[in-house]
Order: C-alpha cells, then sequence, then structure tokens
C-alpha cells in the first residue's frame, strides 16, 4: 500500500465525486460539480488537499481563507461559501475556514482524517494565521435528540460518554467547540441541522503589528563561566569583560550572561577594611560598569545580562542588582528579592521588591539572583507575565550550594516550561574576604519532554573550567509543548484549589515598606552606617 498527502488537482475530480457520494448518502449523496472545485482550484490551491492511497483519491479536505469578522459566529454554511460561489475567499484573511473534509468509507481505518488536518494546520502556520474555523455535523446526534439538548449531547462526547464520528475527531485534533449553529446546513436530518462551529487556534501566529525586529524562534546564548582573578584597576577588568562580550558576538549570540557579584576582584583594594565597608567601596564601581556594559551591547549587538553587582541605593540600603542591557540601548534592572544568611551577616544586604519579566527583542525573559531560584514562587510569577528564558546569576563557594542552585533551576525549567540559564564563578580570590573559593558548573535547562533533550539539559560547562558555553533554544518548541506536551503543568495547575499571586506592586510595596519603619523601629531593615 502507498500512501501520499498532496495538494488536489483538477485530474483528481472524478475521485473527488465518488467519494463524496459515498459519504454523504445519508443526506442525499449530494456532490461539489467540477466548476466548482475548479474555481477552488483556481483561486486557493494551496488550501485544497487530498490523500491518495495506492494512485486513488480517497480523502479530501477543502477550505477558503476569510475574514473573519465580517462573519461572526452566527454565520451559515451558505453565507461563508457565499452562496457557494466561493467569492468570500479573501487572500488577506486571517483565518483558514474549512468547507469540506471527507473520507471514503472503505478507507476510514487508516486515520486519514489526521492526515489532513495536519496538512491544514501546517498551512495555517505558515501564513501565518490565527487558526482554523470550520461548521462540523454531529451525525449521531439524531439518535439522542429526544433526551439532549446539542449542548448536553456536546458535553457528552467530550466527556466521551458518547461517540460522534465527527465531533470525537474533531475534539482529537485538538479543536475546541466555539458554538452551536442552528440551521447551519439545511437538509442534514442526521444532524438535526445542527452544527458545533469547531475553532483550532494557531499557537504560532503573530499579529503583524505585534511583530518585532527579531522574529527567528531560534534564540542562542551565550553564558559566561567566570573565572575570579585579580586586576589592576578597573579598566583591565572591563577589558576581560570586553573580551568575553566579542567571543559571544563573533558566535551571533543574541544574549550573553554573567555570574552574580563577577566584579568581586575589584574589591581586593579595599580588604582591610570591615567587610561591610569593603563591599560599599565596591559599589562605586557598579554604575561605570553598568554604563560600559550599555556600551557593549550596542556595539557588539548582543542583549547582556550583567550578572549582579552591589548597589548602594538613595535609601542608604545595599541590595544585590542584575541588570539587563539591551542592544537597542536601554537596560533594566533586577534586585535580588531573597537575601542569604550570608550577605545578610558580612555585608548587610536587604532584598528588593520588584519581580516581573523584561520584554526584549527575542522574546520574554526574567532574571532570578542565585538563592532567588530557590523559590518556586518567583519562577511562577514571572512564568505567568510571559516569561520564555530565565536567567540566573549565581555564585556559590561549596559543591552542595551549586546542587541545590542547579536542581532548583532545572525546577523551574520544568515547571514553568521554559529554558533556564545558570552562569557563575569558578577558582580562588585569595585576596577577598569571603569570596577566596567557587565552585561552578554553568549550564542551559529545558523543560523535560519529547521535543527537548531527554535529561533536559541543553548544555553544560566543564566543572570549575573558565568558558563560554554557547547554546540554541527554540521559542516555538515552549508553545509547542504548552498545547500539545505529554504533561501541561502551567495549564493543569488546579487554580480552583490554589494560585501565586504578586501581593503589591514593587515600588508601591517599598514606599509603605519605608513608611512602616519610621513608625515601627522594629520592622527597619539592616543598615550599615560607613564612616568616613
Amino acid at each position: 500500500m502507498h500512501i501520499q498527502t498532496r495538494t488536489l488537482q483538477k485530474e483528481d475530480y472524478h475521485d473527488l465525486k465518488e467519494t463524496m457520494i459515498e459519504v454523504y448518502s445519508g443526506i442525499g449523496g449530494d456532490y461539489w460539480p467540477k466548476s466548482s472545485i475548479t474555481k477552488l482550484l483556481s483561486i486557493f490551491p494551496e488550501g485544497q488537499f487530498c490523500v491518495e492511497v495506492d494512485g486513488k483519491v480517497v480523502a479530501i479536505a477543502l477550505a477558503i481563507r476569510v475574514k473573519y469578522d465580517n462573519f461572526g459566529d452566527n454565520h451559515t454554511y451558505h453565507e461563508i461559501t457565499g452562496g457557494y460561489t466561493f467569492k468570500t475567499h479573501n487572500d488577506e484573511g486571517d483565518y483558514l475556514y474549512g468547507i469540506e473534509v471527507f473520507v471514503h468509507p472503505d478507507h476510514r481505518d487508516l486515520r486519514l482524517g489526521r492526515r489532513l488536518y495536519d496538512a491544514r494546520k501546517e498551512l495555517c502556520e505558515q501564513l501565518n494565521l490565527k487558526g482554523i474555523l470550520a461548521g462540523g455535523r454531529i451525525p449521531n446526534y439524531n439518535k439522542f435528540a429526544n433526551e439532549l439538548s446539542p449542548r448536553e449531547y456536546i458535553a457528552k462526547v467530550k466527556q466521551k460518554e458518547v461517540y460522534d464520528p465527527t465531533l470525537t475527531f474533531q475534539l482529537s485534533n485538538d479543536f475546541h467547540v466555539r458554538k452551536v449553529l442552528r440551521g447551519y446546513l439545511p437538509g442534514d436530518t442526521e444532524s438535526k441541522e445542527y452544527a458545533t462551529l469547531l475553532e483550532w487556534i494557531n499557537i504560532y501566529y503573530v499579529a503583524e503589528k505585534d511583530k518585532k525586529p527579531h522574529t527567528d524562534s531560534i534564540i542562542r546564548l551565550g553564558v559566561i563561566q567566570w573565572q575570579m582573578r585579580l586586576f589592576k584597576n578597573l579598566d583591565s577588568f572591563l577589558d576581560q569583560v570586553e573580551f568575553f562580550v566579542n567571543a559571544v558576538s563573533d558566535y551571533r549570540a543574541d544574549f550573553m550572561v554573567l555570574p552574580e557579584f563577577f566584579n568581586t576582584p575589584l574589591m581586593a583594594d579595599f580588604n582591610d577594611l570591615p567587610e561591610p565597608v569593603a563591599i560599599r567601596k565596591l559599589a562605586d564601581f557598579t554604575e561605570p560598569v553598568r554604563e560600559k556594559l550599555c556600551e557593549l551591547a550596542i556595539s557588539y549587538n548582543v542583549n547582556i545580562v550583567g550578572g549582579s553587582m552591589p548597589l548602594v541605593d538613595e535609601d542608604g540600603k545595599l541590595y544585590n542588582v542584575a541588570y539587563l542591557c539591551r542592544r537597542d540601548g536601554s537596560w533594566e534592572e533586577y534586585r535580588k528579592i531573597h537575601i542569604t544568611p550570608n550577605e545578610v551577616k558580612h555585608y548587610g544586604m536587604v532584598g528588593g521588591y520588584e519581580i516581573r519579566a523584561f520584554d526584549t527583542d527575542c522574546g520574554k525573559i526574567g532574571m532570578l539572583i542565585c538563592y532567588d531560584v530557590e523559590f518556586p514562587e518567583l519562577g511562577r510569577i514571572l512564568a505567568q507575565q510571559g516569561m520564555q528564558i530565565l536567567f540566573v546569576p549565581f555564585l556559590t563557594d561549596t559543591q552542595n550550594g551549586y546542587s541545590r542552585v542547579r536542581h532548583c533551576a532545572q525546577a523551574r525549567a520544568i515547571e514553568n516550561e521554559c529554558y533556564v540559564a545558570i552562569a557563575g564563578c569558578v577558582g580562588n580570590l585569595p585576596k577577598v574576604h569571603n569570596m577566596d573559593i567557587n565552585y561552578a558548573q554553568s549550564a542551559v535547562f529545558t523543560p523535560s519532554d519529547f521535543q527537548f533533550p531527554t535529561n533536559a539539559v541543553k548544555a553544560e560547562a566543564t566543572t570549575n573550567t573558565e568558558m563560554v558555553l554557547i547554546a540554541d533554544v527554540d521559542l516555538s518548541l515552549l508553545k509547542e509543548l504548552h498545547e500539545h506536551g505529554s504533561v501541561q503543568v502551567l495549564k493543569d495547575r488546579r487554580t480552583d484549589l490554589y494560585d501565586v499571586t504578586l501581593k503589591k506592586a514593587g515600588r508601591k510595596a517599598l514606599k509603605q515598606r519605608k513608611a512602616a519603619a519610621e513608625n515601627d523601629p522594629e520592622e527597619v531593615a539592616p543598615l550599615i552606617v560607613v564612616a568616613d
């Protein structure tokens, strides 16, 4: 047996007519005249598909392209086809409208309808249409019409309590019922002239107004596993940073990510000072380093996630801040939410108040700093905001600390259906207190399903070795996973029982915290006062 799916041709009309008569024998054995098929092939040839078995066409799918707002959800078959003339076809239409799908009864055990629907879906994606619509008959409804309303009948078909040859097939092919249509196809006594308005949504559709300059779904990441080393001055440190930016740019990377506290070698000059004082001295370098990262992002055409650096804000408090420096010159900041006991004890750091995803020319990204990734609520909030790639700069001194970051990062990728890139520091820094040893194996993690590596690891660096990790991630696979994955974690959450919510807007929360602190001394966050 030889089976082939292809576009319909004029010479296939004889087989089409024969098959259609067999299929519609229950409602009179009607069929399209040759002139109608010829016209359809002339105005929209790429939209007409057939399946050929051993040289004979036995399954056909016919469609037109329509501006659906011109019709709405209360149309009839006569209206949508322009009185069967297909004058409603519009080359600029936003939906593919299925006007026929039928399979010869002798070949229904071959599941040929699925092949036709797959061809339609692929065409819909190629044409960047919103989806596929069709009026679906419910031919078994006549057997239940005395006891079930159309809505009740459809519900039982969905629950697999009742079988309907058309609706059951449509539902199994990822269509959903948008509406029940009355009087859709006069003469369809099997369906009692009812039909279901079925819709398949193209998850890859992008409206023209929303299209961005960077439209490729393949995003290249450059993850820097940074060797701690001493530098003579700020300029030599920035030269090392530029070396890595240049390297990832040569590979046409879309993002470069640096580790947490990658600039701490600059603290060596302050090693004679108490640690809280030394790190505030280091914070003096944060603004010039961020400005340089923005400059490099533009000149090397790469978005830079600038690791993290200490920042003393206008309120006098010390934060751990990561920067997103976009290649268009704009920049954003993220302040670490969860401060480790070590950061509080040695530096007097406080946590930030904003959790948000950031728009880039390569999709929405999130940033979490080291310890933050061990709190699943943050990743879930970012996923709810549309995050596709999560960047996690980290710094760990021991293998067990690294294991916490790694395994939690992998969990965030799976539970939030996103990619996660972690970047850490390696090597020793004996001239800087509290930064003397480092352990890391930077990596890019994926969700866990057939579209991704079996171990859900896209790429990983050599442990404790300075290197650049280059990895490509495909954002379209995330959409496919979300809609058609073996499991659909985000969709299957029982939000009727639980939810994760962001209590207050970040800046508003910070202002309220400050106001509370003025009235309640116990609410004052740790603050290190540095004497001149």
